[in-house]
């Protein structure tokens, strides 16, 4: 009986233990930043890790984060407030003390750069060559180079503010089974590191949207950065290989080491059945072969912490009693301080246009599939006020009020006008569950009237409208003039 307690305590451990493996264990790929994350660029600065991704049309632009572990990030600073175009697939590195961002807008290539990685970033400088994606490189004799788009490289001058050269095309890409399900070649995002003797390309292939099996990351290596680049034998490192996983359209990658010696893949993609989300920052742990190459492999990460808890790290909730605006808001195509303004202990947006696609507008990114997002409007002048998820002009839903009526939006073709009047201090709320919408009104902010109840939005993605953007709530100001104060926003996710 003795034996049979001591054997029955020893399994009741040994199943606990296991247990606890599989709590801690992670599931790859992992997201370390959930929502509209994509196009991550990502380096290493000694102990620290940074990274920032596309911020397209949203400004201020290149929000940078921060961590020490790989899996706690947090912002830091917005590196570009002007836009120059549509900014997108950043390069963010550390060359001889300096911080570069290297991306592309307006049909060009341009450089932002920092003595420190909070800032001050300077204006950008148009490096005059065309391509999209720049990856930045050095070669054996330190001469630096930038890889673009459809396999080009161009020199760079000493500081890397300009170019010294025409590009040059050195690889043609990796050849995928005829087959597959892509949009097309579209060879993108050159990202080259050195290790030992080899320099080694990660670059995207396939598409970075529709069918769920279009985007890759495929590896090359050559001892010269001049080439010729050789095809890995693991190729593609990262895919979707099926419409049934839960990760779409994965690609963009770029590896990163740790100061343990291991490495890892950080890519994006598409959650299933959640574009409005936009593409997710993702990461996978990197094996080296025998024969030199890498390829993904099982693996745990250590956070230092019991359990393994990625966090963005961002607060969205806001009263507005700061001096400055939290990084959590960007924007729609130029962020004006004469128009966005925090005064008072509130937010002032001053009204323009007549309506979501032509009003001032006010954004931020969410992590969550379901989510609820409230908060207090008041009114000056003839200003119109609302809560809105929008995605570009001509996909955006919400509510709105001008005090005397309160305006539904289903879309940017279709709204419904109720003559309600709530006057000239009011709240609205949204509760997005998985993509359903509820439109909320309150006089008081206890008593909510719902005005609308089941709004689908699923469709309101890259797939339909184009642009790579997500479906981000925010506040809109519209009307001939005054202005719409805001306060107390409340956002919380709904399990």
């Amino acid at each position: 009986m003795i034996v049979s307690n001591f054997f029955k305590k020893i399994t009741l451990l040994m199943v606990f233990a296991g247990l606890t493996y599989c709590t801690s264990a992670q599931e790859y790929p992992k997201a370390i930043l959930r929502g509209d994350y994509p196009d991550p660029s990502i380096m290493r600065d000694g102990n620290d890790f940074y990274m920032t991704h596309s911020p397209f049309t949203y400004s201020p632009g290149f929000l940078i984060w921060h961590s020490k572990d790989l899996v706690n990030w947090e912002p830091i600073t917005r590196a570009m407030p002007d836009l120059v175009g549509s900014a997108m697939a950043p390069d963010l590195l550390k060359y001889k003390g300096k911080y570069y961002i290297y991306f592309p807008a307006n049909g060009s290539n341009w450089v932002i750069w920092a003595n420190d990685i909070r800032g001050p970033w300077s204006k950008p400088i148009d490096l005059k060559v065309t391509r999209i994606d720049p990856g930045h490189a050095v070669d054996e004799v330190g001469k630096r180079y930038l890889f673009v788009s459809a396999g080009g490289m161009v020199s760079l001058s000493d500081d890397g503010l300009s170019v010294t050269g025409n590009i040059k095309d050195v690889y043609t890409g990796w050849d995928y089974p005829k087959d597959w399900i892509t949009e097309c070649k579209c060879l993108e995002s050159p990202k080259i590191v050195k290790k030992g003797d080899y320099f080694y390309m990660l670059t995207a292939e396939g598409g970075t949207a529709g069918p769920a099996t279009s985007h890759m990351v495929v590896a090359a290596r050559s001892k010269s950065i001049q080439g010729p680049w050789e095809n890995s034998p693991y190729n593609p490192i990262v895919h979707t290989y099926s419409a049934d996983e839960k990760w779409w359209s994965k690609g963009h990658g770029t590896l990163i080491d740790d100061i343990k010696g291991n490495w890892w893949i950080v890519y994006h993609a598409y959650e299933k059945g959640y574009h409005t989300l936009g593409r997710q920052t993702l990461i996978e742990p990197i094996e080296w072969t025998a024969d030199g190459w890498f390829k993904t492999a099982k693996g745990k990460m250590d956070s230092g912490t019991k359990e393994e808890k990625y966090s963005s790290g961002f607060m969205l909730s806001d009263n507005f009693n700061k001096t400055t605006l939290g990084l959590q808001w960007t924007a729609w195509k130029g962020y004006d301080t004469n128009v966005i303004q925090l005064k008072n202990g509130s937010l002032y947006l001053k009204a323009k246009g007549s309506g979501p696609a032509n009003a001032q507008l006010l954004l931020t990114t969410v992590p969550d599939t379901s989510y609820e997002a409230q908060v207090e409007v008041s009114l000056t002048g003839r200003s119109t006020g609302g809560l809105i998820l929008f995605y570009n002009e001509e996909a955006f839903a919400g509510i709105t009020s001008n005090g005397k009526s309160v305006t539904i939006y289903k879309n940017a073709d279709a709204h419904l006008n109720k003559s309600v009047a709530l006057g000239r201090h009011f709240y609205l709320k949204i509760k997005n569950n998985r993509n359903t919408c509820d439109m909320h009104a309150s006089k008081d902010g206890k008593n909510w009237v719902i005005f609308q109840s089941g709004l689908q939005v699923s469709g309101f993605n890259h797939n339909k409208y184009h642009g790579f953007f997500a479906l981000r709530p925010g506040f809109m100001s519209a009307g001939k003039e005054g202005a719409v104060i805001l306060d107390n926003f409340r956002y919380k996710p709904i399990n």
